[in-house]
């Protein structure tokens, strides 16, 4: 298991404790409690949700005050981005990107005031993700796709997004 510090503070990729690969397929290891914790992950996950989407679909970015968010991509590749949402953080509103493909395996742990959203570049992708709190819909901010003030960068400029995702679901 791999563990490395990003740019953002408390943002974390991670490389699963077990990827093996034989002519029969593929074995990963996506989350080991006790081994999570020797690497200093000690965040107890309580729910793991999936989304499918497919090609162009951009989902987010979301985030609340509370949860941490365990990522990763068991199939087809997506670009992840994750921005600092605490206002009282020097890093407030600064963002990286990663790419997560069933290749590469890789995972990104997500803190409590962070916003992430992903932007599916296969064909269709299963984005999965550990919470460290129940889902909560009514707790949770959301910050535009194509913020000018944020200048984030997105592989596409015309991605599928939901109601809630281009700022109009009130209409």
């Amino acid at each position: 298991m791999e563990v490395k510090k990003t740019k953002l503070d408390s943002v974390l990729l991670i490389k699963p404790p077990t990827v093996f690969e034989d002519f029969r397929g593929t074995y990963v290891e996506l989350f080991n409690e006790k081994l999570y914790k020797e690497s200093g992950i000690s965040v107890n996950f309580v729910q793991d949700d999936i989304s499918v989407s497919s090609r162009h679909v951009l989902r987010g970015i979301h985030g609340d005050a509370e949860t941490w968010k365990l990522i990763s991509c068991l199939h087809g590749k997506f670009y992840l981005v994750v921005i600092n949402w605490d206002e009282s953080s020097p890093q407030y509103r600064q963002w990286e990107s990663f790419t997560l493909s069933e290749q590469n395996r890789l995972q990104v742990l997500v803190p409590p005031k962070f916003g992430n959203g992903h932007l599916v570049l296969s064909e269709f992708a299963i984005f999965h993700y550990k919470q460290s709190s129940y889902y909560n819909r009514s707790e949770q901010f959301t910050i535009l796709w194509n913020d000018p003030a944020l200048n984030l960068w997105w592989p596409v400029n015309t991605p599928i997004l939901s109601r809630r995702d281009k700022g109009s679901e009130h209409l």
